[in-house]
């Protein structure tokens, strides 16, 4: 029975590339792409994408008619692609609270095939270069700033200031800003 059941590991590890990341990284408020590669003769079979710690219990995300047609649903896209044995999940306007485990998988009658990896979101970071005549006056970060109406998320005439999620950080005329997660 163990001898099965150690065999059944390898096959179904084998249905998958040994060369998958185990973390796909992406930075927040941009587009995160994972792909997963898989044997030959699965090509028909759906494909799927889900979250969660546990493959039989993870919220199903989006999953592919088992032809290479898109489906798209919310910020979430599945695309399957029979010559390169690879399907692709799309994840656009990465949130801080989409950094979590999540499965690739093929629905094949009676066993499930799933590889599990998580997400990690970085945080965004911009350079500002100015001339030394600006070093004393007041910088801020601010939402839609071709608007009139700017909504001033941090501001500083210190080298240095943290506020909520922000960082300002000035030196050589640079003012950078950070933007991280909770």
């Amino acid at each position: 029975m163990w001898l099965l059941l150690v065999l059944f590991l390898l096959i179904v590890q084998g249905h998958f590339s040994a060369c998958q990341e185990e973390a796909e990284r992406g930075i927040y408020g941009e587009t995160l792409t994972a792909s997963c590669v898989y044997s030959a003769g699965l090509e028909p079979y759906k494909k799927w994408f889900c979250r969660g710690n546990d493959l039989n219990s993870c919220k199903m995300l989006v999953e592919t008619t088992g032809s290479e047609q898109l489906v798209k649903k919310g910020r979430v896209s599945i695309q399957d692609n029979h010559s390169q044995q690879k399907f692709t999940m799309t994840l656009e306007n990465l949130q801080w609270d989409d950094a979590d485990t999540y499965w690739c998988a093929i629905d094949q009658s009676g066993t499930d095939l799933g590889y599990k990896f998580s997400v990690i979101v970085h945080p965004v970071t911009t350079q500002c270069h100015y001339s030394p005549r600006w070093e004393t006056y007041m910088k801020s970060w601010c939402q839609d700033a071709h608007s009139t109406d700017c909504t001033i998320f941090v501001k500083t005439t210190s080298s240095e200031v943290k506020k909520n999620l922000l960082f300002i950080n000035q030196k050589k005329r640079t003012f950078s800003v950070l933007v991280w997660g909770k």
